[in-house]
């Protein structure tokens, strides 16, 4: 049974290794900048700490990051900030509410020292999809970055005007694959679940996630762009954003599945005349 085109009213994206692609390193670059950003303001508002001091404060909190983030659950960034100082002072220091500006700052800076770069592709999948009025929506699981930094990166690299919509994890409060954030998502933008394509590489997150809470999905199954060192060490985040835990890769269905952005757009007329 065929289905009208204007049926797929909206398409939402995720942003890593979809939009923005990582160079081979670029995870430890980043935190290795963070942790000495931080230790440098620490230092300079009267707080004695080490880089080493600094990047154990920082594995504690993402360790409590983690088991929110099992649960699909989120934490704002000036949280992240507080923990990170908590596990660091303990309790002989309070943090000030004038060093929160200056510690954000360090903390967030990174994503600029070592920033990602536009696949090749986005600029004109998103040009297309604008001409012929569909909505554009991008639904991003933010890391130790805050949106309101991926807004301004999204802005330099020229793209941000696209989106009709963003949603970031860490100001929802609850992440994909959780079906909430697609829903908000939907209703933000004033249309049913059903009406929207979601396309992404991350097989749990956007795939499953996706299907999962009514949308469409194309699965971007490609090499490209992502961070290998990351993601063949067990520990670091990359990695573990990619293990399906106990979903089963044969049981996850994409509506379509392309290995490349450029692709997209095919997979996106083929749905909609399916």
């Amino acid at each position: 049974m065929k289905t009208n085109a204007q049926n797929i009213k909206a398409v939402t994206f995720d942003l890593w290794e979809t939009l923005l692609f990582e160079k081979d390193g670029a995870s430890a670059e980043r935190m290795a900048a963070r942790c000495r950003n931080l230790c440098q303001t620490l230092n300079r508002v009267g707080v004695k700490a080490s880089v080493a001091q600094v990047g154990d404060a920082l594995n504690k909190m993402i360790f409590l990051l983690l088991e929110k983030w099992n649960r699909n659950e989120d934490v704002a960034h000036e949280d992240q900030i507080q923990l990170i100082f908590k596990n660091l002072a303990k309790e002989s220091v309070m943090l000030k509410e004038k060093w929160i500006n200056e510690l954000s700052t360090a903390y967030v800076s990174p994503i600029f020292e070592v920033p990602p770069y536009l696949n090749a592709d986005a600029r004109t999948t998103l040009k297309w999809l604008k001409n012929r009025n569909r909505l554009i929506g991008l639904i991003c699981n933010t890391g130790l970055t805050p949106g309101t930094a991926l807004r301004r990166l999204l802005s330099e690299q020229g793209i941000s005007d696209y989106f009709d919509l963003m949603v970031f994890s860490d100001e929802v409060g609850v992440r994909k694959p959780d079906s909430r954030i697609f829903q908000l998502a939907a209703k933000k933008m004033k249309v049913e679940t059903c009406e929207i394509v979601h396309v992404g590489d991350n097989l749990k997150a956007d795939v499953w996630g996706a299907k999962n809470a009514g949308l469409k999905a194309i699965h971007l199954l490609s090499d490209a762009g992502r961070d290998k060192i990351a993601e063949a060490d067990p520990r670091s985040l990359v990695s573990i954003s990619r293990n399906l835990g106990s979903l089963k890769k044969e049981h996850i269905k994409p509506d379509r599945i392309v290995t490349s952005l450029a692709k997209v757009r095919e997979a996106i007329r083929e749905i909609e005349t399916t």
